[in-house]
């Protein structure tokens, strides 16, 4: 797991930082992956085309785990899902432009992330000067001090419990195995915790207009249909997408 998460990222990193992105495929990136692939094998010996192709639709398959729970894309998207439910919108926005949102957020959040694994891993391997097992090693550890910034002491020492792991000296000893989980975990609190900030000045306007509707005698109008204006009005008086987002954003260790 450890190698796989790290070769598919430090792929993902260099498309990301790589300027020649929509550049047709040259024969050395072509000759990098199957000598890549071929690594896998461990004796030396290549791979055969199906089976490259087997390992390939597998590094695709979970990718999408991956960028969900080695990135800041967990904190982003429920945050973003928290506020529409709080504002009282039910489509809108819809969930592609929340996941696109939070997609590309997440990779303004992860740049610095992304352009260390650059040039620490994948552009000194591009040119040679590393093998692909130091380029694997090195950008795991970048991505292994992003998690650990955001990680709570509380959650790591939950998981060293439950696996029964013996204490680690510094931080970078931790297994990914611990590291993940543990991470999750804090990302999901966090979330939640912004999530209850966002949710309390919609939840006092809906108070203040149930009880004003009740004590007007209209009991059978629903007070959502009253105080959904008044939410979308406070959120574009406050610049809310700007304060959600630099929040958002300002939220991660760096």
């Amino acid at each position: 797991m450890y190698a796989v998460a790290a070769i598919v990222l430090t792929i993902l990193a260099h498309l990301v930082s790589s300027p020649a992105l929509a550049a047709p495929a040259t024969p050395g990136a072509s000759e990098a992956l199957g000598k890549a692939l071929n690594d896998v094998a461990g004796d030396g010996k290549p791979l055969t085309l199906s089976l490259q192709i087997l390992i390939l639709m597998g590094l695709l398959t979970i990718l999408p785990s991956m960028l969900l729970m080695m990135t800041s894309f967990t904190r982003i998207i429920i945050v973003l899902s928290i506020l529409r439910q709080a504002i009282g919108l039910q489509q809108t926005p819809p969930n592609q432009v929340l996941i696109g949102l939070a997609l590309f957020l997440s990779m303004f959040v992860m740049a610095p992330t992304f352009s260390e694994i650059n040039q620490r891993a994948v552009a000194p391997y591009s040119e040679d000067e590393i093998a692909l097992e130091d380029a694997i090693g090195l950008s795991a550890e970048v991505f292994h001090k992003f998690m650990i910034k955001q990680t709570r002491q509380t959650d790591l020492k939950l998981f060293m419990d439950l696996a029964k792991a013996p204490a680690v000296e510094k931080p970078a000893d931790i297994p990914f195995s611990i590291l993940l989980p543990a991470f999750v975990t804090s990302e999901l609190k966090t979330a939640f915790q912004i999530g209850f900030m966002i949710f309390l000045p919609f939840l006092v306007i809906d108070l203040v207009v149930a009880s004003t509707l009740m004590a007007l005698g209209m009991m059978m109008l629903s007070p959502t249909i009253i105080s959904m204006p008044f939410k979308l009005l406070l959120f574009v008086l406050v610049d809310g997408w700007a304060l959600t987002m630099g929040s958002l954003a300002g939220s991660f260790v760096v």
